[in-house]
């Protein structure tokens, strides 16, 4: 503390003066990490001798590096701490050859993921509910999925659960939306692909509320803790993946149901009460380059590197992709 006191006094001073003073931004920010450091040793110490009765909050054991060993062979339930530590934070402990497995299936997931971002990105979600469910359910989605790597808002199983439920409900809005789009749509094919997709929503949202139970299970074998729960973290992405996809599909279906009724009852069928399908407006860009004020003195030099876009390549440019 009197290093960062003196630090504290040399900046103050110098900055100060009439005319600014340099000083050693370097041993301040030395003396700031010993602060630091001390300060997250004390926390470090406090949170060991505490029992997991005194903790209303379990965000107090994130990401802390600090070992905790449990005496007794237990299971995770809905918001109970094990050691002091969330359902979580176990999962977080998982051995590096499950973590590497989960790591797998979350990368499918997230290949999934992208595909649905491309498809929303495309639309304006004002005056249509069925891209904001969508963008909706795929939040949810990704905050369990991050659960099983022991990340995220999501804690404990209860929070997970919770979480699937909310996702069935967006689910029943978005059927009930597809469904009046369907009941309009003249095309018997398109209608029945709608459906079909539709159908797979439902499943899948029953099948991710019961993955949703996920669970770590923590034992104490030769004084060692030994936590597993694979099956069930990986259960629950494909379950996540499925889903995803099912949206995805949902949301080409729709447009192309909307597409065919406009054919036949005019062009303002397309923005019919249900949903309204309008092209997202391309990002508004600079007409003049903004040059960064480190580069007037290169304007020279920099200029023969100047690069010629073709039309084609400017055009490419609109496509929107706004990852959510």
């Amino acid at each position: 503390m009197p290093r960062f006191a003196e630090q504290v006094e040399v900046a103050i001073e110098a900055l100060s003066a009439n005319v600014p003073q340099p000083f050693e931004e370097n041993e301040f920010i030395d003396a700031s990490r010993l602060v630091y450091d001390g300060v997250r040793d004390i926390r470090k110490a406090v949170l060991m001798i505490r029992t997991p009765e005194e903790l209303e909050d379990d965000s107090d054991f994130e990401q802390e590096d600090y070992d905790v060993r449990s005496r007794t062979s237990v299971q995770t339930e809905d918001d109970q701490l094990i050691a002091g530590q969330s359902a979580r934070a176990i999962m977080a402990q998982l051995p590096q050859e499950e973590k590497a497995k989960i790591a797998e299936q979350v990368e499918i997931f997230h290949q999934e993921k992208s595909k649905l971002d491309a498809e929303v990105a495309k639309w304006d979600d004002s005056g249509n509910d069925i891209i904001v469910l969508a963008k909706q359910m795929c939040m949810i989605m990704m905050e369990m999925t991050d659960f099983t790597r022991g990340k995220g808002p999501l804690k404990n199983t209860s929070d997970v659960i919770n979480a699937a439920k909310k996702i069935a409900e967006a689910g029943s809005r978005m059927d009930k939306l597809a469904r009046a789009v369907a009941d309009q749509c003249p095309d018997s094919a398109c209608k029945q692909d709608l459906l079909a997709y539709l159908q797979r929503i439902a499943l899948y949202c029953h099948q991710l509320n019961i993955c949703s139970k996920v669970k770590a299970e923590v034992q104490n074998l030769g004084g060692e803790l030994i936590v597993s729960g694979l099956d069930s973290a990986t259960s629950l992405i494909q379950a996540a993946k499925n889903l995803m996809n099912a949206v995805v599909l949902t949301v080409k279906a729709s447009y192309v149901a909307s597409t065919k009724y406009q054919k036949v009852y005019g062009t303002a069928a397309v923005n019919s009460p249900v949903v309204s399908w309008k092209m997202k407006a391309p990002e508004k860009k600079p007409l003049v380059k903004r040059e960064k004020p480190e580069e007037y003195q290169t304007r020279v030099r920099r200029g023969s590197q100047k690069k010629h876009i073709s039309p084609v390549q400017a055009l490419s440019e609109f496509k929107a992709m706004d990852s959510f």
